[in-house]
């Protein structure tokens, strides 16, 4: 089944509501918790019971539509669209009864997103980004904020799942920026950090092994709110890379200098170590 983008919002909004009353009903009870890559890598029963819910209805739907989900439910399809669902992005945060978790998805033509919502179901706060469209908080028009310095800025940031083992771990660009900025927020929630940014809550955001939910519909957010998304290098952001730089625009470059200054500084010490 094809139809335009535009054909899809309602279907996509009231997805993510029936997702997000599924994770709102799950909070605060007792969780079956398994582990994943890591002992910190965690999945629920909520999670899979949430996807399920997402993937089957998007199946029923459009079932010549592929799917990519966080989860393990993918699904080839013929049309030119695929569906990038998270069914709970802050799984830790979830397990843990720490109020910061959403669900999230988006529709991609070709790679590249062209729909997406993220839902925070105990705030009931809808974000949804249409391609050209803009972007909105439960229906308010989103701007990114005007902050023109990092050090008039408040920033967010993840670390990966991986960052025991891992000598890229981010460590260095927190120790850089957090002194430099207003202070650098860690939720761990990636859809909602984008989001932020999107809503002006958020000057900037960076975060490094994102995987494609993690970024599918908050790129589109911060795009259509009028921000940046990019690599760490400056370039244009392009769909499956696993790490980027989000910002309002105007603290863009000076995000960017601080963190390529992180990591001059940790390839000199590695130097220095191995010496």
């Amino acid at each position: 089944m094809w139809c335009r983008i535009n054909d899809m919002r309602e279907f996509v909004i009231d997805l993510a509501r029936r997702a997000g009353a599924l994770l709102r009903a799950g909070y605060e009870q007792a969780h079956t918790v398994e582990h994943k890559s890591s002992v910190i890598d965690l999945v629920t029963e909520v999670d899979r019971a949430s996807e399920a819910l997402l993937v089957g209805a998007i199946r029923e739907q459009f079932p010549d539509h592929a799917i990519l989900a966080e989860e393990g439910n993918a699904h080839q399809g013929s049309a030119p669209y695929t569906w990038i669902v998270d069914p709970l992005d802050g799984t830790v945060n979830y397990a843990h009864g720490f109020p910061v978790f959403c669900v999230t998805l988006a529709v991609a033509r070709e790679g590249r997103p062209q729909l997406g919502v993220t839902y925070d179901p105990l705030r009931d706060e809808l974000f949804v980004a249409e391609q050209g469209a803009g972007a909105t908080l439960n229906g308010r028009l989103l701007r990114v904020s005007s902050a023109r310095r990092i050090q008039d800025s408040l920033l967010a940031t993840g670390f990966s799942y991986a960052r025991a083992i891992v000598k890229d771990n981010n460590l260095a660009e927190f120790n850089r920026l957090m002194p430099r900025t207003r202070g650098v927020r860690r939720a761990g929630a990636a859809a909602l950090d984008l989001a932020y940014v999107a809503a002006g809550r958020l000057d900037g955001y960076w975060e490094m092994y994102l995987s494609p939910w993690d970024w599918a519909a908050g790129v589109l957010l911060v795009e259509e709110a009028g921000g940046i998304v990019t690599g760490f290098d400056g370039e244009q952001w392009q769909p499956g890379q696993d790490r980027l730089v989000a910002s309002n625009g105007q603290i863009h470059t000076e995000l960017l200098g601080e963190l390529a200054g992180a990591r001059v500084k940790r390839q000199k010490s590695n130097v220095i170590r191995n010496a």
